[in-house]
């Protein structure tokens, strides 16, 4: 009986622990910050900024792959004047 009570007891306090400290390692916060607090605008900008970052570099490198991919089949890279005009 005394070790199904610590094994109830281990779990209330565990389980809102866990959620507590795992929501703040997912959010890349302070792991004692409160998980509720709203994230300050500058925060919800640099978040925005990262993404855009990484984004944009995946699409250069994406780019940059495709442009050596014509390169090395002996097609002549597109002129500025070969884009369709929007």
């Amino acid at each position: 009986m005394r070790r199904i009570k610590g094994i109830i007891l281990g779990l209330v306090i565990g389980i809102p622990l866990g959620l507590w400290l795992g929501f703040n390692m997912g959010k890349d916060r302070p792991l004692l910050s409160n998980p509720f607090k709203e994230a300050a605008f500058q925060e919800k900008i640099k978040e925005t900024s990262d993404r855009l970052i990484e984004k944009s570099g995946e699409a250069l490198e994406k780019s940059g792959q495709a442009l050596q991919k014509k390169v090395q089949e002996g097609e002549p890279p597109a002129t500025p004047q070969e884009y369709p005009k929007r």
